[in-house]
C-alpha cells in the first residue's frame, strides 16, 4: 500500500513540478513582452501634444461615473479632483447609491447643489431614485450632475450613470480615487487611433495614495507609504500593470479593465445590458460579457491598457480589509469564468477562448488551489519521511528567487518610465520591500483566494465587501 502511494506522490510531484515550469514560463514570456511595449509606448508617447486632444472642441464627450455609498470622508475632495480634468468636453455623473452618511449634504454644501427636474432614459433597469438629480447653481461647477438614489450595489450605480449619460464614451471610477489631470485625454487616445478595428474599452495604471499630500483635488507630493502592508501592494501593483496586462494588450487579450478607473464605449456597453449587478466582479465580468459580443457578432475589436499612472487611490491598510477585498476578487473570478464557461477552449471565440480564458482558469483561477494542494502534498512528504530536502530547499529557493528577480524587473521598468518615487531612500525601501514581500503578503492573498472559494460554493451570505477608508493625507486649502 505504501509502494503504490508513493507512486501517486511521485506522479503528482511530476504534475507540479511541469505546472510549476509553466508558471513560470509564462510570466517570463508576459514580463518580456510587457516591458518592451511598456518602454517601446513611453518613448512614442513622450512626445505627444495631449494639448490637441484636451482643448478641440471636436473631441469626443465623456462621461465620468463614479459610485459613491457612505463617502464622506473623502467625497467633496475627490469630486474636485474629477472636474479639475484638462479636457473640453466631460462631465461629471456622481451617483449616490443609498449613502447612509451625510455624503450628498456635504457634496450639496460644497457645491451649492439643487434639485431639478430631470427626464431619465432607463435603458438599463435599476434601483429607483431617492431624493432626485441635481446639479449646481455655480456655473464653475456646470459639468457636475448628483443622483441620489436607493441602495443597488456598485453596479447598479454605474448603471444609473450610463443611463443618465449622453456622452460617447463613459469613464468609470470609484469616487475615491484621485483623477490626473490629464487622464481622459491619454485614455481616450486609442479610441481616436485605431481605425482598422472597434475599440470597446481602454484601461491605464491605479497607483496607490496611502501616504500622498493631495490639495484641491491635485496630487502635490508622491511618498513610499510607511506601512509595509502598502508597500507590499504597491510592489504588487506594478507588477500586474507593467508586467501583465500590458502583455495582455499587446496579444489583445485583456480580460479586465480595473474597476478604479477605465473607459468604456457608451453604446456597446448599454447594449449588452450594462455591468451585471449579480456578479462581485462588475469590472471583469463586463469586459468578458463585451468581448464575447463582439466574437460572436464578429466584429474587430480591441481593449487596450496603457502604462501610464492615469489615477491613485487608498489601498487597504489592514489585513482584515486586504483580505476582504481580495476575498471578493476570488469570487468575482469565479462567478465570471463560470459565467461564460462556453467560450473556453471554444475556437468560435478566437484567442478570447482558446487562450485569454483557459489561461485565467489556469493560472489565476486555479492557482491558489493549487498551491494549497501543493503544500499538503509536502506536509504529507514530510510525514512520511520521503523529503529529500536539499532538493526542497533548492526548490523553494528557486521560487523566491524568482519572485525577487520579477519583482526587480517591474520596480526596473518603472524607473525607467515614469518614476513616480523620486525621494532619497525610496529605492532602498523598494528593495526591503521586494525581499519580505513573498513573506508578508502572498501568505495573505493565498488565504484570502481560498477563502474566497470556501464562500463562493458554501458560505449562502455572500457579500460584496466594504472597503473602509481611512482617508487620503490632505493639505490644508
Amino acid at each position: 500500500m505504501e509502494v503504490i502511494l508513493l507512486k501517486i506522490l511521485d506522479i503528482f510531484l511530476f504534475i507540479f513540478v511541469m505546472y510549476t515550469f509553466s508558471v513560470v514560463s509564462s510570466y517570463i514570456i508576459l514580463g518580456i513582452i510587457s516591458t518592451k511595449e511598456t518602454v517601446s509606448y513611453f518613448k512614442k508617447n513622450s512626445f505627444v501634444n495631449y494639448k490637441n486632444i484636451m482643448s478641440s472642441e471636436d473631441s469626443p464627450s465623456i462621461s465620468i461615473i463614479a459610485p459613491a455609498y457612505n463617502e464622506s470622508l473623502n467625497v467633496v475632495e475627490n469630486v474636485r479632483s474629477l472636474l479639475s480634468n484638462h479636457y473640453v468636453n466631460y462631465d461629471v455623473i456622481i451617483v449616490n447609491d443609498g449613502s447612509k452618511d451625510d455624503s450628498l449634504e456635504k457634496l450639496i454644501a460644497a457645491y451649492d447643489l439643487e434639485k431639478i427636474d430631470y427626464l431619465l432614459n432607463e435603458q438599463i433597469p435599476t434601483q429607483p431614485l431617492r431624493e432626485g438629480v441635481f446639479k449646481s447653481k455655480n456655473p464653475a461647477f456646470a459639468k457636475l450632475i448628483v443622483v441620489d438614489k436607493e441602495n443597488g450595489g456598485k453596479s447598479d450605480a454605474l448603471n444609473v450613470g450610463l443611463n443618465i449619460s449622453t456622452s460617447k464614451y463613459v469613464a468609470c471610477i470609484d469616487v475615491d480615487c484621485l483623477l490626473l489631470e490629464d487622464a481622459l485625454q491619454k485614455l481616450v487616445k486609442p479610441f481616436l487611433e485605431v481605425t482598422d478595428s472597434k475599440v470597446i474599452a481602454t484601461g491605464g495604471v491605479i497607483r496607490i495614495a496611502n501616504s500622498c499630500v493631495i490639495k484641491n483635488g491635485k496630487m502635490l507630493e508622491i511618498n513610499f507609504p510607511k506601512k509595509m502592508i502598502v508597500r507590499t501592494q504597491i510592489l504588487e501593483y506594478l507588477r500586474a500593470f507593467l508586467l501583465g496586462r500590458m502583455a495582455w494588450s499587446r496579444l489583445n487579450g485583456l480580460l479586465v479593465i480595473s474597476g478604479a478607473f477605465g473607459m468604456f464605449d457608451r453604446k456597446i456597453a448599454v447594449d449588452v445590458g450594462g455591468y451585471d449587478v449579480k456578479t462581485v466582479g462588475e469590472d471583469m465580468e463586463i469586459i468578458v460579457r463585451m468581448r464575447r459580443v463582439m466574437e460572436e457578432k464578429k466584429i474587430k475589436y480591441r481593449v487596450f491598457f496603457i502604462p501610464d499612472p492615469l489615477c491613485w487611490t487608498e489601498a487597504p491598510e489592514s489585513y482584515k480589509i486586504l483580505i476582504s477585498q481580495r476575498n471578493r476578487w476570488t469570487r468575482g473570478t469565479i462567478e465570471t469564468l463560470k459565467k461564460h464557461r462556453k467560450m473556453g477552449l471554444n475556437p468560435k471565440y478566437g484567442k478570447l477562448g482558446m487562450i485569454s480564458l483557459p489561461y485565467w482558469f489556469i493560472y489565476e483561477r486555479m492557482a491558489p488551489l493549487i498551491e494549497v494542494v501543493g503544500l499538503i502534498y509536502f506536509i504529507v512528504l514530510i510525514y512520511m519521511g520521503g523529503v529529500h530536502w536539499e532538493y526542497a530547499i533548492t526548490f523553494f529557493f528557486l521560487a523566491y528567487l524568482f519572485t525577487v528577480l520579477f519583482s526587480l524587473l517591474a520596480i526596473f521598468t518603472e524607473e525607467m518610465t515614469y518614476n513616480e518615487y523620486k525621494k532619497k531612500g525610496v529605492g532602498f525601501k523598494m528593495i526591503l520591500t521586494i525581499l519580505l514581500e513573498p513573506f508578508l503578503l502572498h501568505p495573505v492573498i493565498l488565504y484570502a483566494a481560498v477563502r474566497g472559494n470556501f464562500d463562493y460554493y458554501f458560505n449562502k451570505n455572500k457579500k460584496w465587501g466594504v472597503m473602509v477608508r481611512t482617508g487620503l493625507k490632505k493639505e490644508d486649502s
